[in-house]
This record gives structure tokens, sequence and C-alpha cells, in this order.
């Protein structure tokens, strides 16, 4: 099975921006706009389009939405996230049409609640969201937008949701995000054996064609931010790869 690959923008107050192992000390701004960005990427041939508000994955609630509605109107699958907090939040998002709702802190906080989503509104309507920094205790899960620890881990987690019929499981190793130094593909061969049942997105580290070859048969999609923005990776090239 091929991967789908998945551009991302990250959002911060209106503009497109990258941080580095998901620091918000440590951003990158880039000088384009978030909609003519996403044009691009329709454009070239991209079916679907990753969104993160920073600003609500840190505080909560949605501080970038009128970019998140624009973006939807280009006509691209839209999965987006950072600032679900509850159901009302999440119709929010699935009301402007956006495809499928990315829930990471609650997703780690609420287990249970975020399994009722599931159920209610549909496996493909949510993307949980385990992102994740190594630890002496195993693969913990910071939350929110990465700035506190919580205390379940990943092998927790990860079958849980599985067992509550979740489809998509997106994960990047914090450790590598933004830093373009490869994919872990430890991770996801290990998230491959303890969450099989589930379509895992590796984030994190991509930054070429090799990297997207060495993530075939282990993820079903993959999620390209800096490489893109920075051009080291062509979307045109990463498509047909």
């Amino acid at each position: 099975m091929n991967i789908e690959i998945i551009p991302a923008l990250d959002l911060r107050g209106g503009r497109v921006v990258r941080l580095r192992q998901g620091d918000y000390a440590r951003e990158t701004g880039y000088a384009i706009d978030a909609l003519e960005q996403g044009r691009r990427y329709r454009d070239i041939g991209a079916r679907w389009l990753h969104v993160v508000d920073l600003d609500g994955a840190r505080d909560g609630g949605f501080e970038n939405f009128k970019v998140l509605e624009g973006l939807v109107r280009l006509g691209l699958e839209v999965q987006a996230g950072g600032g679900v907090r509850d159901e009302a939040g999440l119709r929010r998002l699935l009301d402007i049409g956006v495809r499928r709702v990315v829930v990471g802190s609650i997703a780690v906080r609420q287990p249970a609640l975020v399994s009722e989503w599931i159920a209610r509104h549909g496996a493909d309507r949510i993307v949980v969201a385990l992102d994740t920094r190594r630890s002496d205790a195993g693969w913990s899960l910071p939350v929110a937008g990465w700035t506190e620890t919580a205390g379940v881990l990943l092998d927790e987690l990860a079958p849980r949701y599985a067992g509550a019929g979740a489809r998509h499981l997106l994960c990047t190793d914090i450790a590598r995000d933004g830093m373009l130094s490869g994919p872990n593909l430890e991770l996801y061969r290990h998230l491959a054996q303890v969450a099989p049942s589930m379509q895992v997105q590796a984030s994190g580290g991509v930054r070429d064609l090799d990297d997207l070859r060495s993530l075939q048969g282990i993820a079903a999609a993959v999620i390209l931010g800096r490489s893109l923005l920075e051009g080291r990776l062509d979307l045109g090239d990463a498509l047909a790869c």
C-alpha cells in the first residue's frame, strides 16, 4: 500500500511557523501566506492537508479559526487539530468541513470520552494524536502543546484506542520534530506491534525521498512540514514516490 503524503501547515498568530522539538521559544516563521501555500500544495496534487493551531494546542480554543476556514474552502481534505477540549470544539471543526479532527491532549487525558466520540462520529472522522518523547519509563505522552507531561505511556493508550475502534493514529517523535534528522523507524515498527489494526501517520524528521521510502510498509501516511516549506523535499517528487 502506498503511503499517503500529507503536507502540513502549523499556524501561530495567523502565520505559518515551525517549532523545533515542540519548543515555542524555538520558532521559525515563514514569509508565506497560509492560503497561498495550501493552494500551492493542492495544485501540485496533494489530496490532504494537515493543519495545527499551535496557539490552540497550548492554550485551548481556536485562535486561527478564520485561516482554517479559508484552507477548508480550497477543496482539500483537511485534518486539523489544536484546541479541541470538548465535543463542542470537535463539532465546530466538523461543521466547517474539516474531514478529520485531530485530538491530542484530550485523547491522553480523557481516553474514555474520546472513545465515545469515535463511536458517535465514526472512526474516519477522528485522528488520535499520541505524540511522544522517550523517557526512562518508556514513551511518555506530553500534552498542552507538548509543554506538560501526562502520567500515561504510549504503550498503554495505543492498544486501548485500537480496542475502542480508533482507525487513525498520528504519532510524532517530539525529539525529531522540525529537526530534519530522519524519522524514528524504531518507534513506528513498535507501534505496528502494539496497535497493528491502526493506520499510523508518521511525523517528525522526514528529510528526503529515502526517508519516505524507509517508511513504506511501516506507516500508512506521513506528515511533511519543514522539509517542504524550506524546499528540501519537492512535494511533486514525494507524491510520485
